[in-house]
């Protein structure tokens, strides 16, 4: 019995050690102020250490969005999520002319990065045990690459 209350101890502990979000450092004012620059509109903005980076959780014009800072406050990377339907037409056929066309289309993400061309990312699947990428398009519609996802 003993054995048994100190597992389950040991169990909770460790998810409530896995589900507290500790600041390990102060987030510099840079970052903020980077953010307020290049999302003046944002509201209710929270914000995670990912160590490398910052990351930004917000809503953006009524859409849950995420974006990515170094510590001197440059914006990396920003995240938000699209209906399919509202895909570019020249994404969509990229997709249907895949390989991936008898997938079943699931969550999709636009991509912007600093330097680098706007990303769709479409996760598809085949079998939902099995078969399961995040498909990286172009906005001219070519697959640029493809991710197994678990």
């Amino acid at each position: 019995m003993k054995k048994w209350i100190g597992f389950v101890l040991a169990v909770l502990l460790t998810g409530v050690a896995m589900t507290t979000q500790a600041q390990i450092r102060k987030m510099p004012s840079a970052v903020t102020n980077g953010f307020k620059e290049k999302f003046p509109e944002a509201t209710d903005v929270s914000w995670k250490d990912k160590l490398s980076s910052w990351q930004a959780s917000f809503t953006l014009k009524g859409i849950e969005t995420e974006a990515w800072f170094t510590s001197k406050g440059e914006w990396k990377e920003t995240n938000q999520p699209l209906e399919f339907s509202n895909l570019p037409e020249d994404v969509k056929t990229g997709l249907s002319k895949s390989r991936y066309s008898e997938w079943t289309p699931g969550e999709v993400t636009v991509i912007w990065k600093k330097d680098k061309p706007l990303e769709y990312r479409i996760y598809v699947e085949k079998s939902s045990l099995v078969q399961k990428k995040y498909l990286h398009f172009n906005e001219k519609g070519v697959l640029q690459k493809e991710i197994q996802s678990i």
